[in-house]
C-alpha cells in the first residue's frame, strides 16, 4: 500500500473513531397513532367536521392494539383536533384559540419570561395590529369596542378591576384586523403581561383613568380609519404601561408571575403605595 492509500485509510479510521452515535428513542406507539391522524387532518384528507374511524377500525388499519388507538385518540382530543359528538363518536375539529393560548401561556410561564421580554414582543405587535385594524374594522367590532369602553368607564368610576376589560379591548383590536394570525401570535403574551395592571392599580391612583384615555384615543383613530394615529397611540399606550410598571416599584427584568401569585415567593418585598406624579403613567395595559 503506498503512502497516499495509507493516509486515506488513517483518515477514515480517525473519522470513524470520532463519530458519536446516541441511542434512538422510539416514540410510544400511541403517539405514532396521534401523529398519523394529525397528519391526515393537517394535510386536508380528513376535513374539519369529518367523523373519525372508530378505535377498532383504526387499530385494524394501523396494525396496533385497540388500547394503543384509544390512547392516541385521547391525545388527539386533548390537543383540540378532535371532539366528541353524538355520544362517543369523535370528529375532526379546529382547536379553540383559548386552548392554544393557555398552552402557550404555560410554556411562557415555565420558561420564566420577564416582563420586558413580553413587553418588547407586544410593543412590536400591538401598534401594527392597531394600524391594520384601522383599515379593516367593521361595524360589529366598532360596536363591541364601544360597549367595552362604556364598561371600562363604569369599572374605573367604581374602582373595580379593569384587567379583563383591558384584555378584551386589545383582543378586539386584533380581531378587527380580520386575520386570525394576529390573535394567535399576541394573545398568550398579552394574557400574561396585561394582568400586571392588577398589581399596579392599588399603587398608582391614575392608572385606571389613564388606561381608559389611551383606549379611547386608540379607538377614535381606528374608527376614523387613521392607521398612523392608531399605531402612534397604541405604541404610546404600551410604552406608558412599562413606565407605570417601573413607577409602581416592580423590576421589569424579573419573570412575570400569574395574577395572584407572589413574585419571588415573597409578596411582602413589594414597596408601598406610590402616587403617580402629574404627567406620568399610572399603569396602562
Amino acid at each position: 500500500m503506498d503512502g497516499t492509500a495509507e493516509a486515506g485509510a488513517g483518515d477514515a479510521a480517525r473519522e470513524g473513531a470520532a463519530a458519536v452515535f446516541s441511542a434512538i428513542e422510539a416514540a410510544p406507539a400511541y403517539r405514532l397513532v396521534f401523529h398519523a391522524i394529525e397528519r391526515e387532518i393537517l394535510e386536508g384528507r380528513l376535513r374539519i367536521g369529518d367523523r373519525l374511524p372508530t378505535e377498532t377500525e383504526l387499530a385494524h388499519r394501523l396494525g396496533v392494539h385497540r388500547s394503543t388507538t384509544r390512547e392516541g385518540l385521547r391525545l388527539l382530543e386533548q390537543s383540540g383536533l378532535a371532539e366528541r359528538r353524538e355520544g362517543r363518536r369523535l370528529y375532526a375539529s379546529l382547536p379553540r384559540t383559548d386552548d392554544l393560548s393557555e398552552r402557550a401561556q404555560r410554556a411562557l410561564s415555565l420558561s420564566r419570561v420577564s416582563f420586558d421580554g413580553l413587553w418588547r414582543l407586544l410593543r412590536a405587535l400591538e401598534p401594527a395590529a392597531a394600524a391594520l385594524a384601522a383599515e379593516r374594522i367593521d361595524a360589529e367590532t366598532i360596536a363591541a369596542l364601544e360597549a367595552n369602553l362604556a364598561r371600562t368607564a363604569e369599572a374605573v368610576d367604581a374602582g373595580r378591576s379593569v384587567t379583563q376589560l383591558d384584555l378584551e379591548f386589545h383582543a378586539l383590536i386584533a380581531d378587527a384586523t380580520g386575520d386570525a394570525a394576529w390573535r394567535l401570535a399576541r394573545e398568550p403574551s398579552a394574557a400574561l403581561l396585561f394582568p400586571a395592571n392588577e398589581r399596579m392599580l392599588p399603587r398608582l391612583a391614575q392608572s385606571g383613568a389613564r388606561l381608559l384615555t389611551a383606549h379611547r384615543n386608540i379607538f377614535d383613530a381606528v374608527r376614523a380609519g387613521d392607521g398612523e394615529g392608531a399605531e402612534r397611540w397604541m405604541r404610546r399606550h404600551i410604552d406608558d404601561f412599562r413606565r407605570g410598571y417601573v413607577l409602581a416599584g416592580f423590576d421589569p427584568d424579573e419573570p412575570v408571575s400569574p395574577v395572584g401569585a407572589p413574585e419571588n415567593g415573597n409578596e411582602t418585598r413589594r414597596p408601598g403605595r406610590i402616587e403617580a406624579r402629574p404627567g406620568e403613567q399610572g399603569g396602562d395595559g
